[in-house]
């Protein structure tokens, strides 16, 4: 006989299995498009002169790196739950998302550095000046429109599928962009003849990917840290327990999230005149409310007893 708890866990098993796959094609297109596109783009910087180009081709590569090792990290979170890991292993996407903040900053703060020295030996004169030439600029634009459409293809996958490595992939493209959108515009300053517009363009370039980065590092260990979801979802959860007729009281809702789910730690009260099998199907009614109103609510744990007497203090 097929119960509910197996029809339950056979669709989280079809739903894992389905962002597993649509989250290995994001990376899989981002992984081939960064590995082209660095190899055109560092060419193209060194032999047409361009530092900022240059800059966003070491960009693209580093995120070859990190594409490879957050691969690995989402192929192992679609590991089934054991006995170690009861709940799966989704916070290793989490973990994904550390690795591309931490992967992202350091790349801006290498880019900066680079491209301030460059700047700086240029109006001194202690470096040659080298006129850039007009095809990086085509470079730098046709690499816009490409990670124009990667970004907008991961931000789906991440949003339907609620996978923190996908989004913060998602935000790295958009980064890109802006990164070379401020490549196109040294170039054009280099072709006009002002040469320290080239690197530092490439300066601003690294502090939106280093911003970035902090964004993707502060949103993933705000998750691996448990933070609680929000007030929307609290109050969401306590409006439908409070719905079921034999609940006096909502004491507590603690929710955090594990990967894509939630986990909810709830205690109510009720008559305590109940018997112990009647409070066991307060809360396995109240599980099945939260259960199909509340998306990709994981587990539920309900604690009941009686409402609390308060001690009148002697006068």
């Amino acid at each position: 006989m097929v119960t509910e708890t197996d029809l339950l866990n056979t669709a989280e098993c079809e739903y894992d299995a389905g962002r597993q796959r649509r989250a290995n094609r994001v990376v899989n297109l981002g992984l081939a498009a960064n590995a082209l596109l660095a190899v055109v783009k560092i060419s193209a910087g060194i032999f047409g002169h361009s530092k900022a180009l240059l800059a966003d081709g070491i960009n693209s590569f580093s995120d070859v790196v990190y594409f490879l090792f957050v691969k690995l990290l989402v192929k192992l979170s679609a590991q089934p739950a054991d006995e170690e890991h009861p709940y799966g292993h989704h916070q290793l996407e989490s973990i994904a998302a550390v690795v591309i903040g931490a992967f992202v900053i350091t790349t801006g703060i290498a880019i900066f550095w680079d491209s301030i020295n460059t700047a700086f030996d240029l109006l001194t004169g202690t470096r040659g000046r080298n006129p850039v030439e007009s095809f990086t600029l085509a470079v730098a634009l046709v690499t816009v429109l490409c990670k124009v459409f990667l970004m907008l293809d991961a931000a789906a996958v991440g949003k339907a599928t609620r996978n923190l490595a996908v989004t913060a992939l998602a935000r790295d493209h958009r980064n890109d962009i802006f990164a070379s959108l401020g490549a196109a515009g040294g170039i054009v300053m280099g072709l006009l003849g002002i040469q320290w517009g080239d690197p530092l363009a490439g300066a601003l370039v690294a502090a939106v990917v280093a911003k970035t980065g902090i964004d993707i590092l502060r949103e993933s260990t705000a998750e691996l840290m448990d933070t609680v979801p929000g007030t929307r979802m609290d109050a969401n959860m306590r409006a439908i327990i409070s719905s079921h007729g034999e609940v006096l009281r909502v004491e507590s809702v603690h929710t955090h999230r594990f990967g894509p789910y939630f986990m909810a730690n709830i205690t109510i009260a009720i008559d305590g005149d109940l018997s112990v099998s009647e409070g066991d199907r307060i809360a396995d009614e109240i599980e099945k409310m939260l259960y199909d109103r509340i998306d990709l609510l994981k587990r539920v744990y309900i604690h009941y007893h009686p409402p609390k007497r308060r001690i009148r203090r002697k006068a």
